[in-house]
């Protein structure tokens, strides 16, 4: 959907991954928030996931995990199959 590998956003040095979520939906429009992320939810729409530093932020208290400078965040799909 983004058809990018990476991209860097300055954040507070409170951030949260909310707060990065949120500018992506700002950033990214209706389509991101449709399909991934609403800013206002208490979670990723269904069929995507996030790491932060390779940990599944399920481990790291979901979107209200904080970040630190130099994390390495990843936005995933999940692709299943038979």
């Amino acid at each position: 959907m983004l058809n990018k590998r990476e991209e860097n956003f300055e954040l507070n040095d409170d951030a949260h991954l909310s707060d990065l979520m949120n500018k992506l939906a700002g950033i990214h429009g209706a389509a991101f928030q449709k399909e991934v992320y609403e800013p206002g939810l208490s979670d990723l729409k269904i069929g995507f996931s996030v790491t932060i530093n390779g940990v599944f932020i399920g481990q790291l208290g979901g979107l209200d995990a904080k970040l630190a400078e130099g994390d390495n965040v990843m936005l995933m799909s999940l692709m299943s199959g038979g």
